[in-house]
């Protein structure tokens, strides 16, 4: 099993990254927060990975930190979720909040990420509520700010925006704007990233 890749990268797009160590390029399929963290292609750059073997191929997923591996291992164990979908889901939504919606039973929140349906969700809360561990508790149901800021930040991802830049926008929109509503957030927001 490869528990890491250290080198330079040689190409990167959202969906994978080459990564060019001792001569071999390394073929890693990432998470959106994976790519917003990795330096320009020429850069060094180390990546956690997770090795998926089949019949057929050696397949390496890419991580920016060993949280969201460690979730990514959580999620290919529910039935019906694979790799891909796990990174599918990773990229929707920050480990932290998913976490949370796992605990909290907030199947709406799971089910706004493309590709996770309600049945989907529901085996996701109902097979991994209890295998998040102490951590998982410590942190607390999402208030109303929360939920409001992710789906602020959801709505700027469907038009396209950057999840960096949405979140900076919106981070700022909301500390400008305590207590507004969605749909201000997120005009705010949006005159923040036009300028």
């Amino acid at each position: 099993m490869i528990a890491f890749v250290r080198g330079t990268i040689a190409e990167k797009t959202p969906q994978y990254v080459v990564i060019e160590a001792g001569g071999v390029g390394y073929l890693v399929f990432i998470t959106l927060g994976c790519y917003e963290t990795l330096p320009e292609v020429g850069g060094e750059t180390m990546v956690h990975t997770a090795t998926i073997v089949r019949e057929d191929a050696f397949l390496l997923y890419g991580f920016s930190d060993k949280f969201e591996k460690e979730m990514f291992h959580k999620l290919i164990s529910v039935t019906r979720v694979g790799p891909k979908l796990a990174c599918g889901v990773l990229s929707g939504i920050k480990t932290e909040s998913l976490r949370n919606a796992i605990v909290g039973n907030d199947k709406s929140a799971l089910s706004k990420i493309p590709g996770v349906g309600g049945k989907t969700a529901e085996r996701i809360i109902m097979e991994l509520k209890d295998k998040m561990g102490p951590h998982a508790a410590l942190v607390g149901l999402p208030s109303v700010a929360d939920e409001r800021t992710s789906d602020a930040i959801a709505a700027l991802l469907n038009l396209g925006y950057q999840r960096a830049q949405a979140e900076k926008a919106v981070a700022k929109a909301s500390d400008e704007n305590p207590g507004a509503e969605i749909g201000t957030i997120i005009r705010k927001s949006l005159k923040i990233i036009s300028g």
